[in-house]
């Protein structure tokens, strides 16, 4: 994978796991066309990748994410002749495509949280797979604090399945910010952590993750998201049914059954 990116860094801190960090610091790592359009572009390459098997996403500097930057963000790329209501929907569908893009790809996402993730950084906190955060994260939905809907970039979707409806439109309408504290306590984090621990945690989580069945990571991922959109338990069960025998046909699923048996480390292979 390329690292020459101009808005991120990317490296791979521990074996399988890749670590994604949003890098304009001076500017608190806030959204712009360049920084959206790498992070596509890394998503879609660190899928391709079978032997990364978690991702960690963080921020550079003092902060996660201060959301869309205030100073411009650039124009998507074929439409620079279109009208003001062409070129904002483009904007808006190319940011708030990255919840949908990091739901698809099939490595579970960690949000590392350090300082604010605010707005579109908000937005992406939300759509990792597990979010952990340091003592001094601060959490804010914006979006009504700047004259717009609060529901924006797939929050009002994901917060409530979160944290329930109740506190998450009490967040949505006042736009108020949150302390890692208050975080925690309303289960918009697994946990938090002093700020020196973060990326340990995190860390450790992707190699916990990464110990386990490709294959039934991926597919782990995948039910657990689907399920969240479908209307009825019977439904949930049955796509549960047909992945885990799916699942259970696989070698890495007889290689680990005979590894438990015979009492030695597994060795996956992903077939």
């Amino acid at each position: 994978m390329s690292n020459g990116y101009e808005n991120l860094a990317i490296d791979s801190p521990a074996p399988g796991v890749t670590r994604i960090t949003l890098n304009r610091p001076e500017r608190l790592n806030a959204i712009t066309h360049g920084l959206v359009s790498e992070l596509h572009d890394a998503l879609s390459a660190v899928d391709a990748d079978h032997d990364a098997r978690a991702i960690v996403l963080t921020g550079a500097g003092r902060g996660f994410c201060a959301g869309l930057d205030l100073t411009g963000y650039g124009t998507v790329p074929g439409t620079e002749e279109h009208g003001g209501p062409q070129r904002g929907m483009a904007v808006q569908q190319e940011i708030a495509e990255l919840v949908h893009h990091m739901r698809d790809v099939r490595q579970p996402i960690i949000a590392a949280i350090n300082g604010a993730a605010a707005g579109g950084g908000f937005a992406m906190a939300c759509a990792a797979d597990i979010r952990y955060c340091a003592e001094n994260a601060k959490f804010g939905t914006a979006f009504v604090r700047l004259g717009i809907s609060g529901c924006d970039i797939g929050v009002s979707w994901m917060l409530p399945r979160l944290i329930g409806a109740s506190r998450a439109w009490e967040l949505l309408l006042t736009g108020r910010v949150i302390d890692a504290a208050e975080a925690d306590r309303i289960g918009l984090v697994s946990a938090v952590v002093p700020d020196d621990d973060l990326m340990d945690t995190c860390l450790g989580v992707a190699a916990e993750i990464a110990a386990n069945s490709p294959f039934g990571v991926w597919m782990t991922k995948e039910v657990m998201w689907s399920n969240l959109e479908i209307g009825s338990l019977r439904a949930g069960i049955d796509l549960e049914n047909r992945t885990q025998i799916m699942s259970s046909l696989t070698e890495d699923s007889k290689e680990a059954m005979a590894s438990f048996l015979e009492r030695r480390q597994v060795k996956w292979s992903n077939r």
